[in-house]
């Protein structure tokens, strides 16, 4: 009897240890279980990497990257704080979930092979990003603005383009910064003056210009700006960095000017004494070993000749100027210039301003000759009752006179006739050169006087307007009352005509081009609302406005015209009325106001357009299906009733569960309440998902050829 109580004590005992033992092994696993955001961005970024055999460890579902140690994944806690992957030869893209990874500090890409645009949507609290030599393009997100504890930031060596962006006033801590070795165009940013803690400034061999003066003042010991397009004189402060790379401009040789006469020096500036010599080297000037000796109580030799020297310099800059207005007075015709003539000026402005002259890139079409007013600085044009207007921004867009463009359009002949917007015609142009371009001339009862004045400062901004979905201002026209605008040619048409003129070019708009046209189009979108400063609502969105090349790819045109035409919809004929009002949205309808939500709306009537291949206002379907949204918005959500609705173009060629997550994005879009439209940097994360999730398989067969689209059988079903 004892030794069977003994028993079964013992075997309760092993029991209660082998409970014990689960109990705790369950603990350690969910001590060890990774934060599920984290899993869930790690799993994303595995994913559009094409899930590579490099990356021991990672999974595109499940798994414990804290706990099984994936490779370059470091962990505090449940909490991912480091993704190294350098040099592993990765490509892909870089997903649509790093903003999941909110604990991330360090995220280190660089040395591979990635494709496609930097996210918008980046670990928020990274202090390091590395994601040089790779194959990235597009620009820097403007995401990067909110990311203020960033110490150490490298993009170099891949293909980003357009303006660098004025976006790092949050960036105290920042201590490195490298963006060389892209396509980097216009100034630094103003911005870069609150970087009052980098130490290293890489931008070797961009296409940045303008000028060095916003770096004055920072604390650099590392600084190379070799091989930009920088113009002007080298700041006297930047020659005392120690490694300080600058060859490759179009810098002015010799010391910078004085400064004006009377202006002392700045107080505690003494490096200013140094400068840099035209070889480059550091000359150091000269203080006599006296100076501190002079008597206080009188003026030596010294000052004494600086001031008559000074005051006959004053008097000689006077009468010149007294000389120059006397003689522009006396013309009968105010002309375009930079108005260098204006007192007072300093003798730096006035020099900066004539080395960018001289170093504007020519006129696009080179043989033709376009009035002097082709690059101007500041412009000063005479209004009808003898006013003068100061047009403050430069207008870099090449000016043409109205001969040139009667000549290359044939006198504005119906031949040449390839379009008619809300502001004019658009003619086809073809120059001597044999170069190509589209005209839009500006109807005069479409623009108000006071819009009138302003035209020069409305190009100005289009012709800043660089992304390659964003067809591009190339030059103007304002001459003899006449107001044109010199596009580059597109030459497939409109995504309208493709869509809606039944022959057979609408047959090449496969499923796969169609969600190529919605992505292009949201991201010059993204780029009008999000990157811009300030942002640029199109306010005329539509697939009348969305160009298409040989490729298939948009172009969005018309981007910047709203500044000319705030009530565009409202000055149009009943018919071009007709033809826009079934993209605007309710709160437009309504009240007239108008914001990049209402853009977002617009944008989804195009999709839907896409979706269906119909017309959003069409009077000769029957009442209940006039109006394209009325009639698709309760649809959108019921597959039996999508699949009824897609274009009968598409002969049934399209993925079921790709065409669902198009037809979400929709209905996220064209939501009646603006505040609940997504902004478009979400509805191209939307789009590229959609692109990324599924897998092409190309079908030919002796009757048709086209797409057919297989997708994984457990994707993922959120949308945005």
């Amino acid at each position: 009897m004892e030794r069977q109580v003994a028993a079964s004590s013992s075997l309760l005992f092993t029991e209660l240890a082998v409970i014990a033992a689960v109990i705790f092994s369950s603990c350690a696993v969910v001590d060890a279980t990774t934060d599920p955001n984290d899993v869930q961005g790690l799993q994303v970024l595995y994913t559009s990497l094409n899930s590579p055999s490099q990356l021991t460890g990672w999974k595109s579902s499940g798994g414990d990257p804290c706990g099984e140690l994936w490779k370059g994944v470091s962990c505090r806690g449940s909490s991912v704080v480091s993704v190294q992957i350098s040099g592993l030869g990765l490509s892909g893209t870089m997903g649509y979930l790093l903003n999941n990874l909110a604990s991330l500090k360090t995220l280190d890409l660089s040395n591979n092979n990635i494709d496609d645009s930097i996210p918008y949507q980046l670990p928020p609290n990274l202090t390091s990003l590395n994601l040089a030599s790779n194959n990235l393009s597009g620009s820097i997100p403007y995401s990067i603005f909110t990311m203020g504890s960033l110490n150490y930031l490298n993009i170099s060596l891949n293909t980003l383009s357009q303006a660098v962006g004025d976006m790092f006033a949050n960036h105290s801590t920042l201590s490195t910064l490298d963006i060389s070795f892209n396509n980097f165009t216009g100034d630094l940013p103003t911005s870069f003056t609150s970087l009052t803690n980098l130490s290293t400034l890489q931008v070797q061999n961009n296409q940045l210009t303008g000028s060095l003066n916003v770096l004055v003042g920072l604390p650099l010991t590392n600084l190379n700006v070799a091989n930009n397009q920088f113009t002007g004189w080298i700041p006297q402060e930047l020659s005392s960095i120690p490694n300080f790379v600058y060859d490759g401009n179009a810098f002015s040789n010799g010391p910078a000017p004085p400064p004006p006469p009377y202006t002392a020096p700045p107080p505690g500036r003494s490096r200013n004494n140094s400068r840099r010599s035209p070889q480059g080297g550091h000359t150091t000037s000269n203080v006599p070993s006296n100076s501190h000796n002079e008597n206080k109580n009188g003026l030596t030799a010294g000052p004494i000749v600086g001031i008559v020297l000074g005051s006959l310099f004053s008097v000689i800059l006077l009468v010149v100027a007294l000389v120059f207005c006397l003689r522009r007075g006396n013309k009968k015709e105010v002309a375009a210039r930079p108005s260098t003539g204006s007192l007072p000026v300093s003798s730096d402005k006035v020099n900066m301003e004539m080395q960018e002259q001289r170093s504007k890139p020519t006129a696009s079409v080179s043989d033709l000759k376009p009035p002097p007013a082709e690059n101007v600085t500041v412009e000063r044009l005479q209004g009808k009752n003898g006013s003068v207007k100061r047009i403050r921004s430069p207008v870099t867009a090449t000016s043409y006179t109205v001969a040139a463009l009667q000549t290359a359009t044939n006198s504005f002949s119906q031949e040449n006739l390839i379009g008619e917007g809300s502001l004019g015609r658009v003619y086809r142009a073809e120059f001597p050169n044999g170069k190509i371009m589209a005209i839009k001339k500006v109807d005069n009862a479409a623009v108000s006087l006071q819009e009138e004045d302003n035209f020069l400062e409305a190009i100005s901004n289009m012709a800043r307007l660089r992304h390659p979905n964003i067809v591009a201002l190339a030059g103007y026209c304002a001459e003899h009352g006449q107001r044109l605008l010199v596009h580059d040619y597109i030459g497939s048409g409109s995504l309208h005509d493709m869509l809606h003129f039944a022959d057979e070019r609408s047959k090449m708009l496969t499923w796969n081009a169609r969600v190529r046209v919605a992505l292009g189009t949201a991201r010059a979108l993204e780029y009008l609302h999000e990157v811009c400063l300030p942002s640029v609502v199109h306010r005329n969105l539509k697939s009348a406005n969305i160009l298409l090349d040989e490729e298939l790819n948009p172009h969005l045109s018309d981007c910047g015209l709203a500044a000319l035409t705030p009530n565009t919809e409202r000055q149009v004929s009943s018919t071009q009325m007709i033809g826009s009002f079934g993209y605007s949205a309710p709160e437009f309808a309504l009240s007239g106001i108008y914001t990049v939500k209402s853009d977002v709306y617009s944008f989804g009537v195009v999709m839907l357009e896409l979706l269906t291949g119909r017309k959003p206002l069409d009077s000769s379907r029957v009442r209940s299906e006039q109006s394209l949204v009325r009639w698709a918005t309760p649809q959108l959500h019921d597959i039996d009733a999508l699949a009824k609705m897609v274009d009968p173009a598409l002969n049934g060629m399209y993925p079921a569960k790709s065409l669902s997550r198009f037809a979400d994005i929709i209905a996220l879009c064209v939501q009646p309440e603006p505040e609940f439209r997504p902004p478009m940097s979400e509805v191209v994360q939307a789009l590229v998902r959609l692109m990324q999730r599924a897998s092409i398989v190309k079908r030919r067969s002796s009757e048709e050829s086209g797409f057919a689209f297989k997708t994984s059988d457990h994707e993922p079903s959120d949308m945005l």
